[in-house]
Parts: C-alpha cells; structure tokens; sequence
C-alpha cells in the first residue's frame, strides 16, 4: 500500500498551536526511480534531502504543547513542500553543488504528476487541519546547515522568520528569545522569512492565521537527545509568546492582523 504523503500527530489535541513540519522526511517513494534519485546516501543525509532534526523538535514540541502536528513524508527533492506550485525551486534539479539525477530531465508532465501525489496531498491535509480549528496558532519548524558550499558559517543558533504583513507571533517570540543569554537569535536569517505562495504564505498569511517559522541551525538538533532537549527549552517560550501576543485565548488566534510596515 502507498503510504500517504503526510503524517497527522495529535489531530484532536487541545492546544492553540498547530505544528508543521514542511521538510520533515528525505524519504523517496517507490514510484519515483525506484524509490533512488540518484544520489549518494551522504547527499540524502544533507540539508538539500530534508531538514536534518526538524521532525524530532516537532513531535517532541507536539507531545510538550499538547498540539496537533502535521509533518510531510517525502524528500523536499521529490517536490517541495514550502513552494509555491508556480516557484521555479519547486523541483530542483541542482541544489548546494549536487545535481539531482532522477531530476535533471523531469518535464511538466512529471512535475504535475509529483504535485499530484505529494504536494497537493500535503497542503490539503494542512488546510483541513486549519479549517477544523479555525483558532490556531502556527508553528512552523525547520532547520538550516551551519554552512552553505564556498560560504561562511552562520553564526545564529535559531532564526525567527516572518513576512511584513504579520508579526504577532514573530515579534513577542523574538523579544522573547533575545532574552536568552546564551543564544544567537536571527530576525529573518539566515534568510528572508517570506516567500509568495510559500506555505506560511499560503496557509497563514493569506487567510489571517496567527504564524511564525523557526529554523534551528542543524548541527545543535542532529541527536533525538539535542531535539528533545531544544523542544524542552522552546515549549515554555513558545507558551510565554502565545501570552505576550493576546493569543492564548483561541479566538484571539483567528482574528486579521493590522499590516505592519504598510
């Protein structure tokens, strides 16, 4: 039997956060070459496949939160998850050196046929999530590598990443996080923290759901012993933001955010 593109934690679980996890698998399907795209396993066990230790901080902060999680369940080399259907990164065929050979002469037949079987299937779990729990917060989790091919390592142990149009979550938990002494904190690093027709895009900003996105620096959640440890320092503070932005009463959640920076 195929196994479905996603994973549900915790469907009726209580708390105002809903968890996801875009990049939580480097898993192949068998239906795609096999089940092999035709890299070395070292290159599957790299940032470019998935984002090393992001599902084991999601179901840790899940059980901790009492929150429903929703985490994919294929390689962001298959299809990615956090793109927009129209991204040219959608499919990547090239990704931090490597070429992906089952990739390199995908044609529009097969990207269409991959966003039928992972990416549709994905983002229609994650929505009828939302829509049954019209008060929710969402946490979005990922991690980045310390180091990009011919770049200089980043410094930050965690980035906080939000778009201008809503900060309610990002915000508090910045301030929040900056409170931490022994923490390097980014405010939209290492990378801008929103693309149109992104998943936060699509699932958060478009239809005024309270959101943020954290990306934790890979190196730190690598063990299941450094991810439960993260989870156990970032649950409290997750809580503390919840409050400190007036959304820890569930229909606070639900309500449009005034444009910052318009």
């Amino acid at each position: 039997m195929t196994e479905a593109p996603f994973e549900i934690i915790g469907e009726n679980r209580p708390s105002p956060w809903v968890l996801t996890c875009d990049h939580a698998s480097n898993r192949v399907p068998p239906e795609i070459n096999g089940g092999d795209l035709g890299l070395p396993q070292s290159d599957m066990e790299r940032h470019i496949a998935y984002d090393v230790g992001a599902a084991g901080v999601t179901r840790h902060l899940a059980d901790l939160l009492d929150a429903t999680a929703v985490l994919s369940n294929f390689s962001r080399l298959v299809i990615d998850p956090n793109r927009g259907e129209d991204d040219p990164t959608l499919l990547m065929k090239l990704y931090d050196g490597s070429v992906i050979p089952a990739n390199r002469h995908a044609d529009e037949a097969e990207r269409e046929r991959r966003l039928n079987a992972y990416h549709r299937p994905y983002h229609a779990a994650l929505e009828k999530v939302f829509t049954a729990r019209q008060h929710s917060a969402i946490l979005s989790v990922h991690s980045f590598t310390n180091r990009l091919a011919g770049r200089p390592e980043r410094p930050w142990h965690i980035g906080v990443l939000h778009s201008p149009g809503d900060g309610r979550l990002a915000l508090p938990l910045i301030a929040r996080l900056m409170q931490e002494p022994d923490l390097c904190v980014g405010d939209n690093e290492p990378y801008s923290g929103h693309l149109k027709g992104d998943a936060m895009d699509r699932h958060g900003l478009q239809h005024g759901r309270a959101h943020v996105l954290i990306e934790l620096r890979n190196d730190l959640i690598r063990t299941p012993e450094q991810q439960r440890a993260w989870a156990e320092r970032l649950a409290p503070i997750l809580q503390d933001t919840l409050e400190a932005a007036g959304l820890a009463r569930p229909e606070a959640a639900a309500k449009r955010p005034v444009e910052i920076g318009a």
